[in-house]
């Protein structure tokens, strides 16, 4: 019985019922874990440009890999993001040199151009070749 106000706590379940949970071919959790730990090793993690792999700065590289170069109001429209957050994840990229920055005015109103750099060429390549090799890794098992 439980008072007005309270809830029941429910016990933990029991190894029985743990073990008829992972029954019937479903994997047991270990065996899940210890595959995705063996895919880890495989396709070594530490390759994989972390910089890069963030969603926003992909876009920003691949955008300017497609076209010479762009300027911010063009990128900003292509990506569909805030000024705020192209400002951030172009900055990041300029500090790796990936992309490179200029800025002019025409007339009084500044206008600011990313091209993408031969090393940031380098490092897109890279990633996808890294990515590549992950996904013919999974189609072939």
């Amino acid at each position: 019985m439980v008072a007005k106000g309270t809830t029941a706590k429910q016990s933990a379940p029991s190894q029985h019922d743990r073990q008829q949970k992972t029954r019937g071919g479903a994997p047991r959790l270990r065996e899940v874990h210890d595959r995705q730990k063996n895919l880890a090793a495989e396709s070594t993690p530490a390759e994989l440009n972390q910089l890069i792999h963030e969603r926003m700065r992909l876009a920003i590289v691949s955008a300017l890999a497609v076209n010479e170069s762009l300027s911010f109001n063009d990128l900003k429209a292509a990506l569909q993001t805030t000024d705020g957050n192209l400002s951030v994840h172009a900055r990041k990229l300029e500090e790796a040199q990936y992309i490179a920055c200029t800025k002019r005015f025409e007339g009084r109103v500044p206008k600011t151009e990313y091209r993408l750099t031969s090393a940031g060429r380098r490092a897109l390549e890279g990633y996808l070749d890294h990515m590549e090799a992950l996904i013919r890794t999974m189609r072939e098992r």
